[in-house]
């Protein structure tokens, strides 16, 4: 197996089984002795093809034998296979007719970076959003067991995915409702898989076997005659299996647990599932996988090689070295919340599982009684937010875009409708590329400028970012500062921690009959445009309170008003500029651009903007052919 990157293949690895096995059918037409050949040559081609066009990477690596046993002993695609997130369902897309599809993964009108129901039947449920899994194959075990079906119903979750709220809700209700399903439970780093090894892949096939179950069953039979000793039995079977293996809790919901086993110890892992297969009720399998196994670095390091990019070529010869850009925004807050830390001690910094992403490891390591992270529970890190400024705290949240929809109702309710002092700080907004809808943050500023007290900044550039934080720590409301992944464009960045004035935009440029009002990251877009077509360009700052005054400044010495965002038009800020203009009677020609009313699929971050119409040629193009329609 390749252990660095000088052995990943280049060229596509000859793969004979694999070739055979281009279907779940045809991978059930080979020997059982065959397989974990089949495992090495899918692994093989795995690194190929991530080699080829980047992506999620280590998570794939963990689950190869998994997805070969899977689809062997289930009959898939009328078996139900849910891929909890989708970064894992690489060799899933490989085994089930996609594999010539791999060289277009992420890239335009190739295939999604994550499990699709349009895409294939084999894609039971589409994701994205991490602990799903559990509720979609409990909605469709019921359903099968409405049509009378004996089809069954697999929910693969990994343990960080097992954090979050959603997944103990749906572990909670199958047992109420003795659903007859399969939970997975992908474990690469809890402790409690301390003690898997030989005996304990020995216990799981024994208490996974018929014969075992049909024993339980008929003890219950005849113990449920005398009173409270079946009762006394299941506890006594409980607290034997909890001395052996880690899954009370489980239990103690009303799961049949087993494990933990190797989850790349291919035999064991298809006779457990084979002996679990046709077992009734709620089922729960525990194993333990190494993600990144196989590729010694990605072992070493999961998190730093969760995903890739592209490989060039060995012997390609070196590009030119690129001109020294400005840092990312997710650099910039993370400079910032060290710097604001050090001047107020009442700053704590949030994360729900996104360290790395949102750029917290140095203040984590600065300031580590500050730092919490919360794991993948967005909705307990608003509500955690809000009982910290209850106290005097001031919580920074780090958050993405598209996760922040899950604590809305936690945004709303327990930090808004209280008037906390919270700052969100969210990253990602806008189109983020490769991943697709699922990660775009195309919905904040609508989503948060119909709540009452929010404060909404759209910074233009990293400076402006610097300056935003600080005037929404400053505040005493909720506010939000939203920017997109990347960089910017390089402003000079002043270190000072002095706040804006709230609710005030800035003319940049001073033009004649068209004025773009510019909400975000397009400004230098408009700026091109305007020196064109000689508009005004303003950086209005501020969604929320909107700079009311400029906005009817505008309106008064134009004769038209064009707003950017890279945010929905629906409900954007854009709306609200019309919006203000109806409240004043003005009448003024308004031309929104912005994202529209679709969802844009999965690009490079450039062709999704020239689609939206948002890159300088599409601005262009949409503000000339308004003023050919008024005759400017």
């Amino acid at each position: 197996m390749p252990t660095t990157f000088q052995e990943i293949p280049r060229n596509r690895p000859t793969t004979p089984l694999l070739d055979r096995a281009g279907t779940p059918a045809g991978l059930r037409r080979l020997a059982e002795a065959e397989l974990e050949t089949l495992a090495d040559e899918l692994r093989l081609e795995l690194l190929y093809t991530v080699g080829q066009t980047g992506g999620h990477f280590g998570a794939g690596l963990g689950v190869i034998e998994l997805t070969i046993a899977l689809h062997y002993v289930f009959d898939t695609p009328d078996d139900r296979l849910v891929w909890d997130v989708g970064h894992q369902a690489y060799p899933h897309k490989i085994l089930t007719g996609r594999r010539e599809q791999m060289a277009s993964l992420r890239q335009k009108d190739g295939i999604a970076a994550f499990p699709r129901r349009s895409e294939s039947e084999y894609d039971t449920f589409g994701v994205g959003h991490s602990s799903t899994s559990i509720s979609a194959a409990l909605g469709m075990a019921i359903a099968a067991r409405l049509q009378k079906s004996e089809r069954k119903a697999i929910a693969v979750i990994g343990d960080g995915a097992l954090t979050a709220g959603m997944a103990f809700e749906a572990l909670n209700h199958a047992p109420e409702v003795d659903a007859n399903m399969l939970v997975i439970l992908n474990d690469n780093d809890m402790s409690i898989s301390r003690n898997v090894g030989g005996l304990s892949n020995y216990l799981a096939k024994i208490l996974s076997s018929r014969t075992y179950a049909s024993m339980r069953e008929g003890s219950k039979k005849v113990l449920s005659r005398l009173p409270g000793a079946w009762e006394i039995a299941r506890r006594t079977e409980e607290y034997a299996k909890g001395m052996l293996v880690p899954g009370t809790l489980f239990e103690e919901l009303g799961w049949n647990y087993i494990g933990p086993i190797d989850g790349h110890d291919l035999p064991t892992l298809i006779a457990t599932l084979r002996n679990m297969r046709d077992l009734k009720g709620p089922q729960f399998l525990h194993i333990v996988t190494k993600k990144g196994k196989g590729f010694a670095p990605a072992e070493a390091d999961p998190i730093g090689y969760h995903a890739i990019t592209k490989l060039e070529p060995l012997n390609a010869p070196k590009a030119p070295p690129k001109a020294p850009g400005g840092p990312k925004y997710s650099a910039v807050f993370g400079e910032w919340l060290c710097d604001m830390a050090a001047a107020d001690e009442r700053l704590v910094g949030i994360t729900p599982a996104m360290k790395e992403g949102s750029d917290l490891i140095a203040f984590s390591e600065r300031y580590p009684k500050r730092y919490f992270d919360v794991a993948i529970a967005e909705q307990h890190a608003v509500t955690f937010a809000a009982g910290m400024a209850c106290e005097g705290a001031k919580p920074v949240v780090a958050i993405y875009s598209t996760f922040l929809q899950r604590g809305y109702d936690q945004l709303v309710h327990d930090v808004a409708v209280q008037n906390l002092d919270v700052l969100f700080a969210i990253d990602r907004a806008g189109l983020v590329g490769e991943d697709g809808p699922t990660h775009a943050g195309s919905y904040d500023l609508s989503y948060l400028r119909c709540i009452p007290g929010m404060v909404i900044m759209t910074p233009s550039d990293e400076n402006e970012l610097r300056k935003m934080l600080t005037t929404g720590h400053l505040y005493n409301g909720p506010a939000a500062v939203r920017y997109p992944r990347g960089t910017g464009p390089n402003a000079p960045i002043e270190k000072n921690l002095e706040p804006l004035e709230i609710g005030k935009g800035v003319i940049r440029r001073q033009g004649s009959k068209v004025a773009m009002l510019v909400f975000g990251v397009q400004l230098a877009e408009a700026l091109q445009v305007a020196e064109k077509i000689d508009a005004t360009v303003v950086d209005m700052r501020f969604v929320k309170p909107m700079d009311e005054e400029l906005v009817r400044e505008m309106a008064a010495s134009h004769e038209l008003l064009v707003t950017i965002e890279e945010n929905a038009i629906m409900g954007g800020a854009g709306a609200g500029v019309s919006e203000f203009l109806a409240r004043e009677n003005v009448l003024k020609s308004v031309l929104h651009l912005g994202l529209p009313d679709v969802y844009v699929e999965h690009a490079k971050p450039s062709q999704m903007l020239a689609e939206c119409g948002l890159d300088a040629v599409g601005i262009e193009a949409s503000v000339r052919q308004r003023m050919a329609l008024l005759g400017l």
